[in-house]
């Protein structure tokens, strides 16, 4: 419930608000009395004299210069190129662990092609690590490896083949190599037993894709131009 009021609104007197001005000094009036504005103007002009004074002068930049954390050299020493030999490594690793596989791919292949009773996969393997080994000497010798200098990997001494044509030479070999494996591989799979073929195939047929790949575009059509005329005059089938 509302309370209720003490006297009725009737009873009380209405009166107007006093207007006279205020009969005490005014904050204003006790500044000016106390100098305050005075001082503020002062302080005022010393701090404008200051400003200008720095202005005049040089301006220098701090800027905070953090401990070295051997990063930046790191990155140098990633991006840095790798010696010849650590170069040549590299490549023939890669080569060899490639035509090992397609070797040991072409062994299993041809097993299965002549119905083997059953694959000895011991025998598979000491065959491939054979042929690691034989390939890993062969390419490390003829493959060219640019970056071993300027003319990669000579096979002959300069005194007896001019490094100019060190790259003709060993385009020659490969393409002796390609046609003698190429025509080889398709005499043994028309006129050998099974038994020679299993054992000669994978890796003759190894040495035959590595030579191509070697021989540039002419000589690789060449050289396959060549096997191709020896299946057909020779009389021999694609088994």
């Amino acid at each position: 419930m509302g309370r209720k009021r003490a006297e009725s609104p009737s009873n009380i007197k209405f009166q107007q608000p006093d207007r006279s001005g205020p009969k005490e000094k005014t904050l204003l009036e006790l500044a000016e009395e106390r100098g305050l504005f005075a001082q503020a103007q002062k302080k005022q002009e010393e701090n404008d004299k200051k400003k200008k004074k720095k202005g005049n002068e040089p301006k220098i930049t701090k800027i905070p210069i953090k401990p070295g954390t051997g990063k930046e050299e790191d990155d140098d020493d990633d991006n840095a190129p790798l010696s010849p030999t650590a170069e040549r490594f590299l490549d023939t690793t890669l080569y060899t662990i490639s035509l090992t596989m397609l070797h040991f791919t072409l062994d299993v292949l041809v097993q299965n092609q002549y119905s083997a009773d059953r694959i000895v996969w011991p025998k598979v393997w000491s065959r491939a690590i054979q042929a690691l080994f034989v390939f890993a000497l062969l390419i490390y010798t003829l493959h060219p490896h640019p970056s071993s200098s300027s003319n990669p990997n000579p096979l002959l001494p300069a005194s007896i083949l001019p490094p100019r044509y060190q790259t003709h030479l060993r385009q020659v070999i490969f393409t002796i190599m390609s046609i003698t494996a190429g025509c080889y591989l398709i005499h043994i799979t028309n006129r050998y037993g099974y038994l020679a073929v299993m054992k000669q195939a994978p890796p003759v047929g190894c040495l035959w894709v590595w030579s191509v790949v070697e021989l540039r575009l002419p000589w690789a059509v060449l050289s396959l131009g060549v096997a191709g005329a020896f299946l057909r005059v020779g009389g021999y089938d694609i088994r």
